[in-house]
């Protein structure tokens, strides 16, 4: 099984160095991620390519803006840096590599650095590079030594150290033995100190033949399913950052638990597949400086006003008309059910689960060899089994300490290669969520008409019209998009944000043209000859006779004897004000005032004799 271990990091790795402690990991599951561009500026990268392409250096710059925006809003803790080789000016820390330029050193990306890529950009940008940069001699030795450098300056502990070098030119050093020798030496002592080296190669009119150098100077794939060396060139843009974020993309366990079976333990990461995009939390912003403000909350006793400890403090609960007072300690011991863990249960058929007990997002659960040795070779065994007999293992699954435990079911899945050999699905398991009774309920379903066969056999053509190959990635969330498109442009002061399109609104046009005279086949089916949908359901009232106002309802008039009645059994309260003036104003009884009571009282004064 391949190997999903390399270069983690999990949340608690991450909280662990904010608030200063010492990781007790390795290097490679705590720290921060670092990527370094290496970029060819030689002549060769600033040739436009055929029918109007832009230049394999403005492809580059558009792909390290890429990179630098993404990283702003999914990690910006990381630290990037862009060095150029082969220039004709140099700048590198004392100046001691010729013809190396460090654009940007490795740190935090931001606003204004990528206002500097942005001025790289284009005819303009090429024009600015050709002033700043030039091009000059190649050493790729050098190049990489200064590279070694950055990365020996940087105090903080970094997790994943990987360096990509974008060049058409697959011979830099045109035979050059002793330069040859010198990067290979450089790319062996990075490659030593943890530094993945990957290359970008772009297009070449001749081809670009990676046996002639760069075979010696990239790191090979770290795992089974890493993208290793490719062969054939990047030609377009869309491939180029393809190929780039396969690479800088990281699978970071969200945990690392024990999956006991019987007597004997292994060890399984937590991961998940999919992850529902939110916005970012607000920041307060301190209103003079601009600075994030940081709250500390502090305990005060109401009395004395003398600032309480953690240990002053205790909880308590009132039950039973008492009130229970509990140390933090005991709180916390409450709180805890069992210890981290998957526990097996037993094995079901798979006709056994059912698609309504999915009741939120599955995870994966993986191999890790480096916890407990013969975990993969377990879970392998584990996986061939159950696939060969088409059951799924029932697990108990507690998340963290303070968690109560649930239920999962781990669904085998197989490993898939695609034509050329790469790993498409990993092979492990997918832990379902099962539902408690609880979860289970009986809906009360409205009970509507039944639809006849030819109204169905109808719907079953539009619907076969209107399928399509659904992909998810192809539907951005258009609120996210242009909450980060607004957030772009205010901090790069764009006159405007940059437009989004929303994939979500349906082509109603092509719809339409698809579907044809099917729409309205299914409309005469369905609604009766005199429906209109789109015609108003309220119904004006007509007009009197002679074109005036509308005609008002006729009066009522209420007999003598039905009042006495009224009055005898003291109902007229039933009656209406209006009816009740209209009874004082028939009948001539004086009134004080025009309220319900006052009519009221009018009336039983008249007609109480």
């Amino acid at each position: 099984m391949a190997e999903w271990n390399k270069y983690y990091r999990t949340e608690d790795d991450e909280e662990a160095e904010e608030d200063g402690e010492e990781a007790k990991a390795d290097y490679k599951y705590s720290g921060r991620d670092s990527l370094v561009f290496l970029v060819d500026a030689s002549k060769e990268m600033f040739i436009k390519g055929e029918d109007g392409e832009p230049t394999n250096f403005d492809m580059t710059m558009e792909c390290v803006r890429s990179v630098y925006t993404s990283k702003i809003i999914s990690s910006d803790r990381d630290l990037v840096a862009l060095v150029f080789y082969g220039t004709e000016h140099s700048k590198n820390p004392k100046d001691s590599f010729k013809h190396v330029y460090v654009f940007h050193d490795l740190d935090s990306p931001g606003a204004k650095r990528v206002q500097e890529v942005d001025g790289l950009r284009g005819e303009k940008g090429a024009k600015q590079a050709a002033e700043t940069l030039g091009s000059g001699d190649t050493s790729l030795g050098q190049a990489l030594w200064c590279c070694s450098n950055l990365y020996s300056d940087i105090k903080l502990r970094l997790s994943h150290k990987r360096l990509m070098i974008f060049t058409c030119r697959d011979c830099p050093h045109g035979g050059d033995a002793d330069l040859d020798k010198l990067a290979r030496t450089k790319a062996a002592d990075l490659r030593e100190t943890g530094v993945v080296i990957d290359l970008i190669h772009l297009n070449k009119a001749e081809g670009f033949d990676v046996s002639l150098f760069f075979c010696d100077i990239m790191s090979p794939p770290e795992d089974d399913n890493e993208l290793g060396l490719q062969v054939e060139p990047c030609g377009k843009l869309e491939d180029l950052q393809k190929r780039v974020r396969a690479k800088d993309l990281k699978k970071r366990a969200q945990s690392r638990l024990n999956l006991t079976l019987g007597a004997s333990k292994v060890a399984v990461g937590v991961y998940i597949l999919a992850r529902t995009a939110t916005k970012p939390p607000a920041v307060r912003l301190h209103r003079d400086t601009n600075e994030p403000v940081r709250t500390k909350t502090r305990l005060y006793d109401n009395n004395t006003g003398n600032l309480l400890l953690p240990s002053d403090t205790k909880r308590s609960q009132v039950y039973g008309k008492r009130q229970i007072v509990l140390e933090k300690e005991e709180v916390d011991e409450l709180k805890k059910f069992d210890d981290p863990g998957l526990v097996l249960i037993g094995f079901k058929p798979m006709e056994r689960l059912k698609l309504h007990h999915h009741i939120r997002p599955a995870l994966f659960i993986y191999p890790e060899e480096e916890q407990i040795t013969g975990s993969s070779c377990v879970i392998a065994a584990l996986l061939r089994r159950c696939s060969e007999r088409g059951v799924f293992a029932v697990c108990k699954y507690t998340a963290r300490r303070n968690t109560p435990p649930r239920f999962v079911a781990l669904v085998p899945q197989k490993e898939e290669l695609d034509s050329n050999r790469i790993q498409i699905m990993p092979p492990g398991f997918h832990a379902i969520f099962l539902p408690f009774a609880d979860d289970i309920r009986t809906l009360d379903t409205p009970q509507f008409p039944t639809a006849s066969r030819s109204q169905v056999d109808k719907m079953k053509e539009i619907v076969h019209k209107l399928r399509f190959k659904y992909r998810s990635e192809a539907f951005e969330n258009p609120a996210l998009q242009q909450h980060y498109r607004n957030l772009e442009a205010l901090a790069l002061d764009l006159l405007e944000p940059e437009p989004i399109e929303d994939f979500t609104k349906p082509k109603t046009g092509e719809m339409e043209k698809r579907l044809g005279p099917l729409l309205q086949e299914f409309k005469d089916l369905v609604y009766p000859a005199d429906y209109n949908p789109e015609g108003k359901t309220a119904v004006k009232r007509k007009p009197a006779d002679g074109g005036g106002a509308a005609e008002k309802k006729p009066k009522v008039e209420l007999p003598e004897a039905e009042l006495r009645a009224h009055v005898q059994k003291g109902t007229l309260a039933k009656l209406t004000v209006p009816v009740l003036k209209d009874a004082c104003k028939q009948f001539g009884v004086p009134t004080t005032g025009t309220k319900k009571q006052e009519l009221i009282d009018a009336l039983t004064k008249q007609f109480s004799h």
